[in-house]
């Protein structure tokens, strides 16, 4: 048996969610080592341990950063998040989620690293037959990014099966929040999901906020979603993790809060936080937009020992609000 570096990679680091897991597995005692082309990434979200700028297609690449740092594990973010740009680029969406995962899977049996944390999506059920949605819902994705994720975990799976690979494939509904006091916090280029919209027209920085469709049959007509801190996130993957190093099997899990906010419920609720007006504008539904996402994370808490703790939606709006005013206060 290898004997222990105690180093983690992080593939996807410099993002959202990467760099917030990667805060947490340093003040756990452990070491990520931050893997990532920056292409929607940041520099400057690389704060815990070193940056290794690598594609994850280039097996070569590759192989240096495993040779450099012996990791005990990977934990692997990286890919494209966009639906919409799925749906009119879906080959930008195999290329990097399904492609870049095997190259990534590869290097992993080359340098006997078994053991595989993913940032899966809910996006892999489709449209819900039943909510709240459990690990049990039938698979159905109905756009490109959800198929990359599906795929990505077959792959992961037929590993485990051929090489002895131990993963586990953490499936998020919305993550929202920011730790900003650590200088870290969502910003994407370009900016697809309504939480950081909302506070982009409450600071000025857009004129107006478009809900897609007010007829569905929800309380107050629009979509509902389930909303997660990304420091509970981040907490789930060290949980994961700490699995995986018990000897657990691999598995996957949804990790949700387990309750809905609507698109309406959002605005207002950012409108008390920031006292700033939110100009609206009505547009048509969305194709593929289901009236509700809600997850059941039952499983999560059972196995993982995992509960959110920051399950207000206005925590995770005033959180997200003082990293908004920090970051983007400068342009």
């Amino acid at each position: 048996m290898a004997s222990s570096s105690g180093k983690i990679l992080v593939v996807g680091g410099a993002g959202y969610i990467g760099s917030h897991t990667a805060k947490a597995l340093s003040e756990a005692g452990m070491q990520p080592v931050v893997v990532d082309d920056l292409s929607t990434g940041h520099d400057w979200a690389v704060k815990w341990g070193p940056l290794e700028r690598c594609d994850i297609r280039d097996g070569a690449a590759l192989d240096a950063v495993f040779e450099s740092h012996a990791p005990d594990a990977v934990l692997h973010f990286a890919s494209k998040i966009n639906v919409g740009e799925s749906v009119t680029a879906p080959e930008i969406y195999y290329d990097t989620n399904v492609t870049g995962t095997l190259s990534l899977l590869d290097a992993m049996r080359r340098h006997d690293c078994a053991k595989l944390v993913f940032s899966s999506s809910c996006a892999v059920y489709g449209t819900p037959e039943r909510m709240p949605l459990d690990e049990s819902h039938p698979y159905g994705p109905i756009n490109p990014y959800g198929s990359s994720k599906l795929i990505a975990e077959t792959m992961m799976a037929d590993f485990a099966h051929a090489y002895g690979l131990a993963y586990v494939a953490l499936r998020y509904f919305n993550a929202a929040g920011a730790e900003w006091e650590a200088g870290i916090g969502e910003d994407h280029q370009p900016e697809t999901h309504l939480i950081p919209l909302v506070l982009d027209a409450a600071m000025g920085r857009r004129g107006t906020i478009t809900i897609f469709g007010e007829d569905y049959p929800t309380p107050d007509g629009t979509c509902v979603r389930d909303y997660i801190h990304v420091t509970d996130l981040a907490d789930a993957h060290l949980r994961a993790l700490e699995y995986l190093q018990g000897g657990g099997a691999s598995d996957a899990f949804n990790l949700g809060n387990g309750a809905g906010f609507s698109v309406r419920e959002i605005i207002d609720a950012a409108v008390r936080i920031t006292g700033a007006k939110v100009p609206i504008v009505m547009g048509a539904r969305r194709d593929g937009d289901p009236a509700e996402l809600i997850s059941n994370s039952a499983r999560a808490a059972e196995i993982l020992g995992w509960t959110p703790a920051r399950r207000s939606i206005d925590i995770q709006i005033e959180n997200a609000w003082r990293w908004h005013q920090v970051h983007f206060g400068k342009d």
